[in-house]
């Protein structure tokens, strides 16, 4: 697999992660896909154990975040703001501490963002468990899962 084809499907992952964080784009299935078409163009043992893992880690995902209530975000207060803050806070916590840094991460970032908006910090922890609630585990699933698959396909281009 060539190099601008390695680009393409770094791009189509990253725009997944981005597109987690954003209603309406499908961006867990945009990490599959990614890691399918690389999977085709690279008919490699390697590429083939990813994509199941890719396809197992999504659809255990989707049955955790069945059992979870309903996303209602836009009720919870959530922002475009919010989901950045949270977004690279979970980022963040994923290369900081691998892996399990991820939730801590999405909290963290989360917090900051309330306490930044509220000023105090009763008011910010008590913001953070209704945007939870409202939610916030869902997306948090799904993004926890969507970085797990990029980091199995980073891995595996690299040291595969």
């Amino acid at each position: 697999m060539g190099a601008w084809d390695l680009l393409l499907t770094g791009l189509v992952l990253l725009f997944g992660l981005c597109g987690v964080l954003v209603p309406g784009v499908p961006g867990s299935w945009l990490v599959w896909a990614a890691v399918l078409w690389w999977a085709l163009k690279d008919p490699q043992a390697v590429a083939w154990w990813v994509l199941v893992g890719a396809t197992v880690v999504l659809f255990l995902s989707q049955v955790i975040r069945w059992a979870l209530p309903p996303r209602r975000l836009r009720e919870g207060g959530v922002d475009a703001r919010l989901l950045t803050y949270a977004g690279g806070g979970s980022f963040a916590g994923f290369v900081l501490l691998p892996v399990i840094g991820a939730v801590p991460g999405f909290l963290a970032g989360v917090y900051v963002h309330e306490r930044i908006r509220l000023g105090r910090r009763g008011e910010a922890k008590a913001a953070v468990r209704t945007v939870m609630r409202s939610g916030g585990w869902s997306l948090l699933t799904e993004l926890f899962t969507c970085q797990l698959i990029a980091a199995a396909w980073i891995g595996a281009v690299f040291w595969g």
